[in-house]
């Protein structure tokens, strides 16, 4: 019986798990997203052209490997029948490369009114949400009340959807909140048809099968594991488990079965919406690496915030996904930028600390860091030839969590990634 390998994100999303997972997917038979819904855009670019997929896994790109939308996915149907339809110039076939599971829940058009209603209700305390419906549609989850794809099959979904639908408008007059959805009501029955022709299944039993049959499966996390609900920077969080695993329940496969779980992480941090950063750069000096590293939202186009790279973080996350591998993305970015700066502990005054705090304030705490030299820009395609700065940087992140980098990313598209031969990787 074969294991499930994880690919997920380490700090707070936007890390390029897209360009990995589309880089490693010839390696595997099955590729899956286990939660999260299209408040995740994964950036994939070759052949000239970028594409950001939001709720499809990254694998559709390459013929013969089967792509699983998971059980812990929150789906909404027109945002996929988007997707879908701008696969289409590419000549994908994905009715027979696409599976999604009948117990992935469903977004509503009114979910994502409840998500504005409630995102402005907050005031001065908003947490960024997207906006998507994703909090909404996992509160209806745990509530008992959600629809799921499977009840898309059954003769009465439209009087569950109705039901829901006027639930929702009930919670929207009490907050008095304006809505009208005709458009997107429209375009959400639409796609419902496009998703009734799609393969719906019990898709637990499927990827278990799989992995009785010997197939190589890789599971694609959302967003960050500093932004899962119950380990991240609460509660500027999302709305589900981003963590590892978050993949046996978003699967339905047991925690014996996952293998390698590989970390992805940005060689300096970045964050959208609110929220604890304690590296956060401000003024000149943040928009400087802003530009540089092409730092806007794949999903909502939001200027990300941008700092320098956070150790404690980064081993705090190593060490709840169980990271077997790491994968360091962006080196291209700090290169010729001056002085590199890295987060080594926090200090409030009284004494040091290598750990994260459970709510963090830059009144009360401040960054301990160490700098290093920046590199050249050019980074030879081989661990063994790279600049010394750069093998330096490499080396003092690998001491202090534990876990070797692997692969290292110097640019957007595919053939910009450098894998560690294995010998070296099992020097490290």
């Amino acid at each position: 019986m074969s294991s499930v390998d994880v690919l997920l994100g380490l700090q707070w999303g936007d890390e390029g798990k897209g360009k990995v997972v589309d880089y490693l997917a010839p390696q595997y038979e099955v590729v899956a997203r286990f939660q999260g819904g299209p408040n995740a855009g994964h950036t994939l670019e070759f052949d000239g052209h970028k594409h950001v997929l939001h709720q499809i896994p990254s694998g559709i790109f390459h013929d013969g490997i089967t792509n699983v939308v998971g059980n812990g996915v929150v789906l909404d149907p027109i945002t996929f029948r988007r997707e879908l339809t701008e696969l289409d110039p590419f000549g994908i076939d994905y009715t027979s490369r696409l599976i999604v599971s009948d117990r992935a829940q469903v977004i509503l058009p009114t979910h994502r009114m409840l998500d504005r209603a409630y995102e402005h209700a907050k005031g001065d305390s908003k947490i960024g949400s997207t906006l998507r419906g994703i909090g909404p549609t996992y509160q209806d989850k745990m509530a008992r009340v959600g629809l799921r794809v499977g009840d898309l099959l059954e003769k009465d979904f439209k009087d569950r959807y109705c039901a829901l639908r006027d639930r929702h408008a009930r919670i929207l007059d009490q907050h008095g909140f304006e809505f009208d959805i005709t458009a997107e009501e429209e375009q959400f029955w639409e796609a419902i048809e496009v998703m009734r022709s799609l393969q719906i299944t019990d898709t637990q039993y499927l990827i278990n099968d799989f992995l009785r049959s010997g197939k190589s499966v890789l599971a694609e996390g959302a967003q960050g594991s500093l932004l899962d609900v119950d380990f991240g920077s609460y509660p500027f969080v999302t709305s589900s488990n981003t963590v590892s695993a978050g993949a046996c329940t978003g699967l339905g496969v047991a925690p014996r079965q996952i293998g390698d779980v590989f970390g992805i992480f940005k060689a300096y941090c970045t964050r959208v919406g609110s929220g604890p950063f304690p590296t956060e750069l401000h003024g000149e000096e943040g928009e400087r690496l802003r530009k540089k590293g092409n730092e806007f939202g794949a999903t909502t186009g939001r200027p990300r915030r941008c700092g320098w790279l956070d150790l404690p973080a980064l081993k705090y996350a190593v060490m709840i996904n169980g990271v077997t591998q790491l994968y360091m993305m962006k080196a291209d970015v700090l290169a010729e930028i001056g002085d590199v700066e890295v987060c080594t502990g926090y200090t409030n005054g009284t004494g040091e600390i290598d750990h994260l705090p459970l709510n963090y304030d830059r009144d009360e705490w401040q960054t301990v860091s160490k700098s290093f030299p920046s590199w050249s820009e050019d980074i030879p395609a081989d661990f063994d030839r790279f600049p010394s700065q750069l093998s330096e940087y490499i080396g003092y992140i690998e001491s202090h969590v534990e876990v070797p980098i692997t692969l290292v990313s110097v640019g957007p598209d595919r053939t910009q990634t450098i894998i560690k031969s294995r010998e070296s990787a099992i020097e490290a």
